[in-house]
C-alpha cells in the first residue's frame, strides 16, 4: 500500500510540474526562480525535520555526498536541463530525460553491484518505446543541426547528472540516514549553491508579482520538490532505483493528459499506441513476480 500512494503521488506531482514551469518563464531568470524553489523548500523541510525531533548532525562524509545530492538533484541538473530547453522542444526534452531509467539501471549495477532483471531491461525499453511513440511527430521532425545536437547532449548531460543525485540518496538511505534529514541538507545546499552561480553570472533578484507566478513557485516548492522528492527517495529505498525509477516515465503521460485539458493538445494514434506502451512497459516492472512464484511454491498438492 505504501509503494502504491508513494508511486502515484510522485507520477502525479512530477507529471504536472511541467505545466507548473511554463509559468515560471518569463520575468525572473530561471537560475533565480530556482534558488526561491528550493530556499522555501529546504525551510519547510528543515521545519518538519525540527517539528519530528530529528537529529541533523552527520559526519563530514555525510555532508559531501548532501553536497552530490544538491548538486545533482536540486540545482544544477535543472539548470542544465532549463539550457537544453533553449534549443529543444519541451517533447524531447522529456525524451531525453526519459533514459533516467535506463541510467539509473546501469548506474545501480555499476556502483551497488546490483544484478539487471531481464523483466525490468524489457519494461524500460517498452516504457522508452512508448515515450518515443507518445511524441512521435516531434521526434519526426526533429532535425539534427548543431544547435538541436547542443540541446540533446545537454539534455543528456542533465539526466546523467540527475541519476548521479539518484544513487548518492540511495548510498545515504543505505548509511540510514533519513530521506527527510538528507533532503533538507541537499535543499539547504542546492539553495545556496543556485544563489552564488546566480550572482555570479549577474542575474537580478527580482520578484514577479502575478498571481500565476507566485502560485506555481508555492507549488513547486511544496508539491513539486518537498512532497514529491520525499516520495520519489523513499520509494528509491523501498523498491530500487530500477523500479522506482519508471515513474519517469509515466511524467509525459500525465503531462499530456494535462496539455490535452488545458493546452488544446490534439490526440493521434501514436499517442494511444505511447499510452499503452508505458503502461505494459509499467505493468512488466512493477508486478511482483517473485511473490507470485513463491506463493504458488507453497501451494498445497491436491490428491488425485
Amino acid at each position: 500500500m505504501r509503494t502504491g500512494v508513494l508511486y502515484v503521488i510522485t507520477v502525479l506531482i512530477w507529471g504536472s510540474t511541467w505545466l507548473a514551469i511554463e509559468y515560471q518563464l518569463g520575468v525572473v531568470a530561471p537560475e533565480v526562480s530556482l534558488v526561491y524553489r528550493f530556499a522555501g523548500a529546504a525551510a519547510l523541510m528543515w521545519l518538519f525535520c525540527w517539528w519530528r525531533g530529528m537529529d541533523m548532525r552527520c559526519g563530514w562524509l555525510d555532508h559531501s555526498y548532501f553536497l552530490l545530492l544538491a548538486c545533482c538533484n536540486f540545482g544544477f541538473n535543472y539548470l542544465i536541463l532549463y539550457w537544453a530547453q533553449g534549443y529543444l522542444t519541451s517533447a524531447m526534452t522529456s525524451i531525453a530525460f526519459s533514459t533516467l531509467l535506463i541510467m539509473n539501471i546501469i548506474n545501480t549495477r555499476l556502483f551497488f553491484g546490483k544484478p539487471i532483471a531481464p523483466r525490468t531491461a524489457i519494461g524500460a525499453s517498452l516504457g522508452i518505446a512508448g515515450i518515443i511513440a507518445l511524441f512521435w511527430h516531434d521526434v519526426a521532425a526533429f532535425d539534427l543541426s548543431s544547435g538541436a545536437l547542443t540541446g540533446l547532449l545537454l539534455a543528456l548531460g542533465g539526466t546523467l547528472v540527475a541519476s548521479l543525485g539518484n544513487m548518492a540518496s540511495v548510498r545515504n538511505s543505505n548509511r540510514g540516514i533519513s530521506v527527510f534529514v538528507g533532503n533538507a541538507w541537499g535543499m539547504l545546499y542546492g539553495a545556496i549553491g543556485l544563489a552564488l552561480y546566480a550572482l555570479i553570472s549577474g542575474a537580478a533578484f527580482i520578484v514577479d508579482w502575478q498571481p500565476a507566478y507566485l502560485l506555481s513557485l508555492g507549488y513547486l516548492s511544496v508539491f513539486g520538490t518537498v512532497i514529491a522528492f520525499a516520495s520519489y527517495f523513499l520509494l528509491l529505498k523501498d523498491i530500487g532505483p530500477a523500479q522506482a525509477s519508471y515513474t519517469i516515465v509515466l511524467f509525459p503521460v500525465v503531462a499530456v493528459v494535462l496539455s490535452t485539458l488545458f493546452e488544446g493538445f490534439e490526440w493521434h494514434p501514436n499517442t494511444v499506441f505511447g499510452f499503452v506502451l508505458v503502461l505494459i512497459g509499467n505493468a512488466i516492472v512493477l508486478t511482483p513476480v517473485e511473490k507470485f512464484r513463491a506463493r504458488f511454491s507453497r501451494a498445497p498438492v491436491l490428491p488425485r
